[in-house]
C-alpha cells in the first residue's frame, strides 16, 4: 500500500508517522507513506499556496493551482483508488471505513487547511471528504496521522497478534470488552472469576454480553444500528 498526504505543515506529520505500529510497518516495507510539502508546488516567489477568498469574508483558503499541480504530479505517476480531503464537514471516519480502505493500493490525503480548499478541487478531483468529528481543528494534518494510523494497523502483519486487530473497539459495531491483567487482586479489586476460569468458551460468550452491554449504555446509537 502506498499513502500520499499532502499538506502546508508537513513537519506536524512526522513524529505520528514514525512511532510504533506505522514505523514497523513501514520498516517491513507493509506500506509506503509519503508527506509532500504542497509549498513546492506554487509558482509564487514568497512560496504562497493560500489566497483571499473571492466575496470576502474571514480566513485564508487554499489555492487550486498547488493543489492540483501535487495531485496531476501523483497521478501522472500511478492509479489512485482514492483521494480524501480531511475537513469537518466530511463524512463521519468510521472502523467500518478504515477496514474499506486497508485493502486500498494507492491512497492520496489532502489534508485541509485555513478556511479550507478550492471548491473547484472538491468538485473535480476529491473522491472522499472524511471528517473525524464535530469539531474544528487548525489543520488536517493530525485528522491524515488518524486516518492513516487506522488503515495501516489494519493492514496483514502491520500487528503481530491479528487477531488484535479483529477483536477492537468497532470491528462488530460494538464497544470492546473490559480488559484486566495482573495481578488477580489488588486493592481488593478482583478480576472477574470467569477470565480465571480457563473455559474459553464461557470466556468468548461473557465477552460478547459485556461488549453488547458497555455499547448499549455507552453507545446506544451503535446499539441502534445493530
Amino acid at each position: 500500500m502506498r499513502i500520499d498526504i499532502l499538506t502546508v505543515l508537513p513537519d506536524l506529520l512526522e513524529s505520528p508517522l514514525n512511532h510504533s505500529i506505522v514505523k514497523r510497518a513501514r520498516g517491513k516495507k507493509l506500506v509506503e507513506i509519503n508527506v509532500i510539502n504542497l509549498h513546492d508546488f506554487t509558482k509564487d516567489k514568497y512560496r504562497s499556496v493560500d489566497d483571499y477568498a473571492y466575496g470576502g469574508g474571514a480566513g485564508m483558503v487554499l489555492m487550486i493551482e498547488p493543489v492540483f499541480s501535487a495531485i496531476e504530479k501523483l497521478k501522472r505517476e500511478r492509479e489512485y483508488d482514492e483521494i480524501i480531503y480531511t475537513t469537518p464537514d466530511g463524512k463521519k471516519f468510521t472502523q467500518r471505513l478504515a477496514n474499506k480502505l486497508s485493502l486500498k493500493n494507492n491512497i492520496i490525503i489532502l489534508a485541509g487547511h485555513y478556511k479550507g480548499i478550492d471548491q473547484r478541487i472538491r468538485d473535480q478531483l476529491v473522491t472522499m471528504e472524511l471528517s473525524i468529528g464535530d469539531f474544528v481543528l487548525s489543520g488536517g494534518e493530525l485528522p491524515a496521522a488518524i486516518i492513516t494510523d487506522a488503515i495501516v494497523r489494519l493492514l496483514p502483519g502491520a500487528i503481530s497478534d491479528e487477531q488484535s486487530a479483529l477483536s477492537d473497539s468497532f470491528q462488530d459495531d460494538l464497544l470492546a470488552p473490559p480488559v484486566y491483567t495482573r495481578p488477580s487482586e489488588f486493592h481488593g479489586w478482583k478480576v472477574p472469576e470467569i477470565l480465571l476460569s480457563g473455559n474459553a468458551g464461557e470466556i468468548e460468550k461473557w465477552r460478547h454480553e459485556q461488549s453488547l452491554e458497555r455499547t448499549r449504555k455507552m453507545r446506544p446509537d451503535l446499539a441502534q444500528e445493530e
